[in-house]
This record gives C-alpha cells, structure tokens and sequence, in this order.
C-alpha cells in the first residue's frame, strides 16, 4: 500500500534524490517545507503538494493530518534539512505517528542517539537514515570478501576526498561548525561509515590537520590502518584532476589498490528507502560508530604533521 511522506528541507542539495526515491518506490508526498521558496523541482516529482516556508505551520498541518484526515496521515518524514536540525526533525516524525527517514549524518554528537533511542522505545515509530555506499554492490562484495579473512590482518588504507567549493560554503551553514559539525561530519561521515562497516571500530585516532577547509589523520581500526584527508579546497586537488579540470578527487586505497565504486550511484537512495519501506532500514545503532568517530575528530586537539600523516598534507 501506498505511504504518505511528508519532507523538510526540500529546497537543499540533497533533497531531489529523495523526492526521486518516494517516487520510484510508488509512494505520495503529501507535504513539504523550507525556508527558501525555489522549490519548483517538487513540480517533477509530485502534484498538489502543500508547501511551508515556516516549520511552525508545516507541523500544524502535519498535526492536522494526523487528527482528522486517516488517508493522508503521515507514515514517514524524509528530513533533508541542514545538520544541527536533525536531531529536532526526527523527534517531530515520531510526536507526530511517522517513522523518520534522515539524511546523515543522523546527529552531530553520541549522546543524541541516547535520546533518541528512548523516543523510539516510547513512540513505537523507527529512526532510519541514509547510508547509501552500504547498499553499493561493489562495497557489498568487498566487505564480504574481508569478513572471510583473518581477524588478525591489518590492511593499509589511504583515503583522499577533495571537494572544490566556493567561497559561498563558508557563508552558509556548512561552514559553521556547530550546525554542520564540521569537514568531518559534514563531507566526511559517509566515508568514516564505510571504513568502520568494512574495517571495524576506531581504536586509536590522530587528529594532524583540523581547519576550516582542510582535515586530515590517521585512524587505527580493528583492521585496518588509515590515512586521510578531507578538503574543499581547489588548491589541494591533485595534478591531475586540475589538468583535466575535475573540481573532485575522490580515492580510497586499499593495500596500493584502488577501490572502484565510481559507478552505480544513481539509485542507492531508492535502494535504501525500498530497504527501509520493507523494515530493513539503517537505525540508530547502525550509525553510532561513525557518529563518535566524527565527534572525536572534531573535538581532537590536531597534533600537526606527522610520519602517518596523509601525503598531500606532508
């Protein structure tokens, strides 16, 4: 059967590729906001879709919804909106009868899945989110292919993601610390995801390089030995990416090899949000290991350049 969603934060990056996902797995949106009003992408997708530019009415209509009309209550709340919020967000999907389908990263800090966890217990409502490489089928067979080998080997992994972004970043909320949660959490937690989901949890972590633009350390996993750097700026991407006039680099090698999971991203969100319609989500304890991996990375104090440090950082 058909479930109503509703979505805040419709206007931002990352929203169309939910909008697409509601839609490719044959369900409605009833309901939508963002503090911007160029939103005419839900054009695309849906009909008839009531819009708010304020939060205060889009949960008063939510409320509504719930309380009079049963065909269109809500079922799950897609939460596109930025960092800081989406610890508020998820709690509105449960105070109003939905399951919670969140962007990462879930939360900026470890002890709000504490929370969380207890609204889940008291609502009976879910919270899932979006950890999209987990459902890659590159990724899959490459965790399969390392959970078969020994516990004992350690592989060396090197892990480079560079973003060009303009100055605009800095002036918005990716640029402030304390509503994105930083280079780490807000470009970087898919990637830390990844690694403790194929290498296991952190066990020592060095903070070299910790600035505005530019982050980067070492990691030692359960099996694994990391290093890595984040950046969205131009002046650190490779040679080769400016000669070719690509504003992204993005690298993660395993023992000298590449890993190739360039291809085939154009769906994982479906992919996720089929997983999650058929009770299969990614929650709360799913996300916890790389939710502290980024708290810690932001709260480190960064001890410089080292001998571990990632190249481009030397």
């Amino acid at each position: 059967m058909s479930k109503n969603f509703a979505i805040t934060g419709v206007g931002g990056y990352v929203a169309p590729r939910h909008l697409k996902a509601i839609k490719d797995t044959g369900n409605k949106l009833v309901a939508a906001v963002d503090p911007a009003d160029s939103v005419g992408i839900l054009d695309r997708h849906f009909e008839d879709v009531s819009f708010f530019t304020e939060f205060e009415r889009f949960d008063r209509h939510i409320e509504k919804l719930r309380r009079l009309d049963n065909d269109k209550q809500i079922h799950y709340v897609s939460i596109c909106s930025p960092n800081y919020l989406h610890d508020a967000h998820c709690r509105f999907a449960l105070r109003v009868g939905a399951d919670a389908i969140c962007e990462k990263p879930l939360v900026l800090n470890p002890w709000n899945l504490d929370a969380l966890a207890e609204l889940e217990q008291e609502s009976g409502r879910k919270i899932n989110t979006i950890l999209q490489l987990r459902v890659h089928p590159a990724l899959i067979a490459l965790r399969k292919k390392l959970l078969k080998e020994s516990p004992a080997d350690k592989h060396e992994v090197i892990l480079t993601y560079i973003t060009s972004r303009g100055r605009w970043y800095l002036v918005s909320w990716k640029g402030q610390v304390e509503r994105s949660g930083g280079l780490a959490t807000n470009i970087g937690v898919h990637f830390f995801d990844l690694l403790t989901w194929l290498f296991g949890k952190a066990v020592t972590n060095e903070v070299h390089v910790s600035e505005l633009t530019t982050a980067g350390g070492y990691l030692k996993l359960e099996r694994a030995r990391v290093k890595w750097v984040l950046s969205t700026d131009r002046k650190m991407l490779p040679p080769e990416a400016i000669k070719n006039n690509q504003p992204t680099y993005r690298s993660i090698t395993i023992d000298g090899e590449e890993v190739e999971f360039s291809g085939g991203f154009t769906d994982l969100h479906t992919e996720v949000y089929r997983r999650t319609l058929d009770g299969n989500g990614f929650g709360l304890d799913d996300v916890r290991p790389s939710i502290e991996l980024v708290h810690d990375i932001r709260v480190a104090n960064p001890i410089g350049v080292t001998d571990r440090s990632h190249d481009f950082l030397k």
